[in-house]
């Protein structure tokens, strides 16, 4: 038995709300907890199923949610610190992790004893007296054991249970060699006249990533998760935006030993091989059908509707760039590394806007404390205390708990705002405790971003698009605080994948709601707010590269669907990764070499490594969902406590533990309709 008291890992956390005391955890910790708590687990599933009564929810389903939770523990502390946080040691252990993980989920998942109970509680559903939330409880279990793969043959499990684990180290490979890359590949330059048209802040950001590499006297400049980056809106050395896109692109596909072709290319060999395993014609059936959308051919169909409209529109788009080109003394055609510098020159000569210069109306802490807050307390009366003194996993991870109207508890908010060499790009949202009554756990959620840290001493000044950001992962956040349920199943964000982004997006709406946007944006010098005259320029602006945003988020959902809706014949074949992309990209229309796809293959971690595999047209699916919410606050008096509260009670407050769309006809009064996001994104022409 591992020493519990040498251990911190492996005993109940002392600390308010179970926050894993990180100060005491080190890496050769996590381990020996991984393996104790996969015996714990194995051992409380082993007493649900040597049980010789006839199952009930309460010898079964009940036991079923308690078991598990040291290793939910465990699994929670180290994997927010192996996102966030990934030295060498933590990426070795992940690595090794990766099939252990695998293998012990589907144990259980894999079951044939406990399937057989769920299967005939599931069976005698309807003569069972059960609350809603247990009943769908059952549901769940049974469809996503059978989902599985609970109801193959032994032999068949075999093979399923070594793709799976082929494909857990396959995954970690692929995260691995584009966090390598994508550090090996941030473009250092130096002279500062090359980064012409950057802040102060931004300047000395890049500076303290040369120091921070050794490369004092140089400016550094780290690449972002997708395709484009910040700097190429302002950087008026075309060169240099030329190097910071080239290098972007080049991700994991270089022929040196972080190159992700191969790793992607039996990715989806294995993942088509599960999915005819299973019973589907390919992976992309096979995630969809457990998924409001049900099939790839509804997501085809949604996907083919908008890129027509929005090719179009980019196109048009590209025309009126390359007219201000024209104009210039030494005109050239228009590349895809102008694209976001000439776009500002449009704003500036259409809309009178320099969005680049409205950083000093952003600064990081205002923007956190009398927007982001401000947006929460006046919406659900929540209220926000920083906690100094619980330290998190990282110096820059900063901790806040957070208390109702009434004064009551709620969870913990951790926010980890800066980037760094160990974190991996994007940002997102994760638990590290889960609520659930039945467990007695309230819920700590971490809000992870990847903005440059300036000097010390320097303002943190954001630009438009990382606000847009923090508003977008504290709609996740929220949505893991407010969930309210008995079952850890059904916990915070445990929803359906294309139903995920949903709570985020909405909360993107008060970015510019009068009073939200007038406590937070004000200038970091004068305390002015943002004039009226620039709000309403954005908003009038923002229409103009729709075609473009649409274009390169369709572009990178088409590709997911491309390489997960290969057959497992089709998938067999030695593709080549280049070829498919550009293939895929034809076929919907959006092949414009001056529109790049969002992610391209080699650095898609959405789908080669993360959870959104078959699943990035989540967003887009979500955002039907998101603009008809937003047409009903505005149509309902916009930021109230009464709206607030029945959209938490009714969506963000059950969790996973309703039928989404059941949860979103009970909140609105009816389904969504797709009106309001044609309109959104000017695809309504």
């Amino acid at each position: 038995m591992t020493d519990t008291t040498a251990n911190p890992l492996l005993a109940p956390s002392t600390l308010p709300y179970g926050l894993p005391d990180y100060s005491r955890i080190r890496p050769e910790h996590y381990l020996p907890a991984f393996e104790e708590a996969f015996a714990q687990h194995r051992a409380e599933i082993t007493n649900i199923t040597r049980v010789r009564s006839m199952p009930t929810f309460e010898n079964t389903m009940v036991p079923l949610e308690t078991a598990g939770r040291l290793l939910s523990d465990v699994a929670h502390a180290f994997y927010t610190v192996s996102s966030a946080d990934a030295t060498a040691e933590i990426q070795q252990l992940d690595e090794e992790l990766a099939p252990l993980m695998a293998a012990h989920q589907d144990a259980i998942q894999l079951d044939a004893q406990l399937y057989a109970r769920i299967r005939t509680l599931h069976e005698q559903l309807d003569a069972l007296d059960l609350a809603p939330e247990a009943r769908y409880l059952v549901e769940r279990h049974f469809r996503e054991m059978t989902h599985a793969g609970a109801a193959l043959d032994d032999g068949a499990k075999e093979r399923l249970t070594a793709l799976n684990q082929r494909l857990s180290t396959l995954t970690t490979t692929f995260e691995k060699n584009l966090l390598a890359d994508t550090n090996d590949l941030a473009v250092v330059f130096h002279d500062v006249a090359e980064l012409d048209g950057l802040t102060e802040g931004e300047l000395s950001a890049a500076a303290q990533n040369a120091v921070d590499r050794g490369l004092e006297g140089t400016w550094v400049v780290t690449l972002t998760l997708f395709t484009g980056h910040p700097y190429l809106s302002t950087l008026t050395n075309r060169e240099s935006r030329r190097r910071i896109l080239e290098a972007s692109r080049a991700r994991g596909s270089r022929g040196n030993e972080h190159d992700n072709r191969a790793v992607l290319r039996e990715i989806v060999r294995l993942r088509a091989e599960r999915a005819a395993l299973l019973g589907y014609d390919s992976h992309a059936a096979y995630v969809t059908s457990d998924e409001t959308a049900g099939s790839p051919e509804a997501v085809h169909a949604l996907l083919r509707r908008l890129a027509v409209p929005a090719a179009a529109n980019a196109r048009r788009e590209q025309e009126a760039l390359q007219r201000i080109i024209d104009a210039d003394a030494a005109p050239f055609a228009l590349e895809a590394h102008d694209w976001a510098f000439y776009t500002e020159k449009v704003r500036a000569a259409e809309y009178d806007l320099d969005r680049t210069a409205l950083r000093p109306w952003f600064e990081a802490e205002r923007v956190l404390q009398d927007g982001v807050f401000r947006a929460a307390t006046e919406l659900y009366g929540v209220t926000f205390t920083e906690r100094a003194d619980l330290s998190s996993y990282h110096p820059d991870a900063r901790t806040f708990e957070l208390h109702n109207a009434d004064g009551s508890a709620l969870g913990l908010y951790v926010l980890d705002l800066y980037t760094r060499d160990t974190k991996r790009g994007g940002a997102w949202m994760n638990s590290i405790v889960a609520q659930s009554r039945l467990r007695g756990t309230a819920p700590v959620v971490v809000n992870n971003l990847n903005v440059p840290k300036p000097a010390a001493g320097k303002p943190t000044l954001l630009t438009l698009d990382e606000v847009t950001t923090l508003f977008h992962e504290f709609g996740h956040a929220l949505h893991g605080l407010f969930a309210v349920v008995t079952y850890p199943h059904f916990a915070g964000t445990n929803v359906f994948r294309d139903f995920v982004e949903f709570p985020s997006q909405v909360n993107e709406m008060w970015i510019y709601w009068p009073e939200i946007l007038d406590s937070y944006a004000r200038h970091i010098d004068t305390g002015e707010p943002l004039p009226a005259e620039v709000v309403e320029k954005i908003q009038a602006s923002e229409s103009f590269n729709q075609g473009f945003a649409t274009s390169e988020y369709l572009a990178a959902s088409w590709i997911d669907q491309a390489w997960h809706s290969l057959t497992q014949a089709e998938a067999a074949e030695d593709l080549d990764v280049a070829a498919f992309e550009a293939a895929a990209l034809a076929d919907i229309g959006l092949d414009n070499p001056v529109v790049p796809t969002r992610y391209s293959s080699t650095y898609f971690a959405h789908v080669f490594s993360g959870g959104y595999s078959a699943g990035y047209y989540s967003y887009i699916w979500s955002e039907v969902l998101d603009a008809d919410t937003v047409e009903w606050f505005r149509e309902n008096g916009g930021l109230t406590r009464a709206n607030g509260d029945r959209f938490r009670e009714r969506l963000l407050g059950v969790g996973g533990s309703k039928d989404p769309l059941e949860a979103y006809r009970d909140f609105r009064g009816r389904a969504a309709e797709i009106e309001p996001l044609l309109t959104r994104r000017g695809l309504d022409a």
